[in-house]
């Protein structure tokens, strides 16, 4: 453990003010009645928009509160004198990157993820956090996001999709050898059902470079055939906005998401209503939207009935309709949009500089 840690020096900053304190309003500006409700409405925005945040990010923030807990009773350990959890100084959420890397083993892309969850927190417990505080944390992860041992913790990076690979998943056997149970041996055989859910789940990911989430999300009434392909609009998750795209006729109808999405709502039945529905194992048709992590798996398990030797996750159509669409020369600022990024996005530019690695290389025609 980094030796600054052991020093109570580390902690020997302002506390700032604990919850339920008018951290928010300047009290000397105000008579003491207008302060308190000023401080009671800030308070209420704080709440409100808390509950309006994503069941999934509201569980995502609270673990981050666990951590930062645990983070303070570790520290308590080493100084001998125990900090409130509301003290979100300089030193204390420098010293908590630090944990998280060295103790936690965390990587520098959960880390950053981390510093917004308590940051975010600590704000609704009423403590004011500087902006400073937040980008001395941020100053401290930068060496860890250069470091390849660190990068590679957890999951890693979502491999890319090709073409080739939804045309492997897309063709493969329907049946598949199972484990041994005892003397048993047999097989498994996918619905037909689900395996067409499966393509057009697939090739439409890709075709809308669509997180999971969205992809989980879309409607059928959402997507509408016209003669050049499909009109998709993708519904606005987590507070990102909404996109309307268009899917062209693919060249191999394997791996078209037009000509998959509509064998799939056929067999379906599909009129209205989610765009993905669970189907199990003896082919019935479930009734409430696939959910996000249905979506991923698809995806997944499709890739392994396919003997892939990579490990395809619901990001990587996301991440391969970007690498794909710059090696065949389609424009960044019409795939961005496909995707929905922001403009100055890096994990985009990333996946942009991806496709063009072997564009006008620099060893590329001078005379080697």
């Amino acid at each position: 453990m980094t030796a600054a840690l052991h020093r109570t020096d580390v902690v020997e900053a302002e506390l700032l003010p604990a919850a339920g304190a008018e951290s928010a309003v300047d009290v000397e500006a105000y008579d003491r009645a207008t302060a308190a409700v000023l401080a009671a409405l800030d308070q209420g925005a704080e709440e409100h928009l808390a509950d309006a945040r994503p069941k999934k990010t509201r569980t995502s923030y609270a673990r981050d509160w666990e951590l930062w807990a645990e983070f303070h009773r570790w520290l308590a350990g080493q100084t001998g004198h125990a900090l409130p959890l509301t003290a979100v100084t300089k030193g204390t959420l420098v010293a908590f990157v630090v944990w998280l890397d060295e103790m936690k083993k965390a990587a520098p892309s959960t880390i950053d993820r981390r510093i917004t969850g308590v940051t975010v927190t600590a704000r609704r417990h009423g403590t004011e956090v500087p902006k400073q505080v937040t980008k001395a944390a941020r100053e401290a992860l930068k060496p860890m996001k250069l470091d390849p041992a660190r990068t590679v913790r957890g999951r890693g990076k979502a491999i890319a999709a090709t073409p080739a690979h939804l045309k492997a998943m897309n063709t493969a056997a329907v049946a598949r050898p199972q484990p041994a149970v005892g003397r048993r041996r047999g097989t498994q055989e996918l619905p037909e059902l689900a395996r067409l859910r499966d393509r057009a789940l697939a090739t439409l990911a890709f075709g809308i470079a669509g997180r999971s989430e969205e992809v989980s999300s879309l409607d059928t009434e959402g997507i509408t055939q016209v003669a050049e392909g499909l009109e998709v609009h993708v519904p606005s998750v987590k507070g990102r906005p909404p996109r309307d795209v268009a899917v062209a006729y693919g060249e191999n109808p394997d791996t078209c998401p037009v000509r998959c999405w509509l064998a799939w709502k056929e067999a379906a039945g599909l009129t209205e209503g989610p765009a993905f529905l669970p189907v199990d194992q003896k082919g019935r048709l479930g009734t409430r939207r696939l959910g996000s992590d249905g979506c991923r798996l698809a995806i997944t398990r499709a890739a392994e009935r396919a003997g892939l030797d990579v490990k395809l996750t619901g990001h990587s159509a996301r991440r391969g309709l970007v690498s794909t669409g710059r090696k065949r020369g389609k424009r960044a600022e019409k795939l961005r949009k496909q995707g929905g990024w922001a403009a100055n996005s890096p994990v985009f530019w990333e996946y942009v500089d991806e496709g063009e690695r072997w564009e006008d290389t620099a060893t590329e025609g001078i005379g080697l």
